[in-house]
């Protein structure tokens, strides 16, 4: 076995040292977020809790607003992504895809629930936080509507229901903000909610 010489290895760790250095933070500023929310967390903050300087966050992760950013963009581009959209495209009776894209919605927000509420409450004030905010929102409207259109494909709407109209139906019944009103405001369970959602998605898109 050969050894490498020293200033072959000094990149790769490196390269590892700060991949290390950049999760600790991106994963600080998350806790913090979704614990304090967006305006009381202070970049000093993430610095101490990633046990780094506040002038590193800067660099690596941009700041408060380049933290939230890299956060909802890895949300959207989480590994099983892919898989969902895979199994929307190959479910082929409606009422199993109505009961899929419900469920991925609950865990999803089980997941980014506590990140996102505090992103909803920051939105108004910050026009930083309202773009990741849209990141978001395109990433799970992008998913509901091939969910319209695979219902499309299986000739599956009731009468006066097409592609946009169902978009725009799974959109008020499985975005943040309506499951938000479920939990928060009414108290219902997410089991609750679930089953909820079955049943008037259902009636709502196929009319039985």
């Amino acid at each position: 076995m050969t050894n490498e010489p020293d200033g072959a290895a000094a990149p790769g760790r490196r390269s590892e040292y700060a991949q290390l250095t950049r999760q600790a933070i991106v994963e600080a500023a998350r806790e913090l977020f979704t614990r304090k929310g967006y305006f009381a967390t202070k970049v000093e903050d993430i610095a101490k809790a990633a046990r780094v300087a506040p002038a590193t966050v800067y660099a690596v992760g941009g700041g408060k607003n380049g933290l939230l950013r890299t956060l909802i963009e890895a949300g959207a581009k989480d590994e099983n992504i892919p898989q969902i959209l895979a199994r929307i495209e190959s479910i082929t009776e409606p009422r199993d895809l109505i009961r899929f894209v419900v469920h991925t919605t609950r865990v999803k927000f089980e997941e980014w629930s506590g990140l996102m509420r505090q992103v909803a409450a920051a939105a108004v004030q910050e026009p930083g936080v309202r773009e990741s905010e849209r990141i978001a929102h395109e990433g799970l409207r992008g998913g509901l509507a091939l969910t319209a259109r695979r219902l499309m494909e299986m000739g599956a709407f009731r009468p006066g229901v097409d592609v946009d109209r169902a978009t725009d139906l799974l959109w008020i019944y499985l975005c943040n903000a309506a499951y938000f009103i479920r939990t928060d405001d009414l108290g219902w369970s997410l089991d609750q909610s679930e089953t909820w959602l079955n049943e008037t998605l259902t009636f709502a898109l196929l009319g039985s």
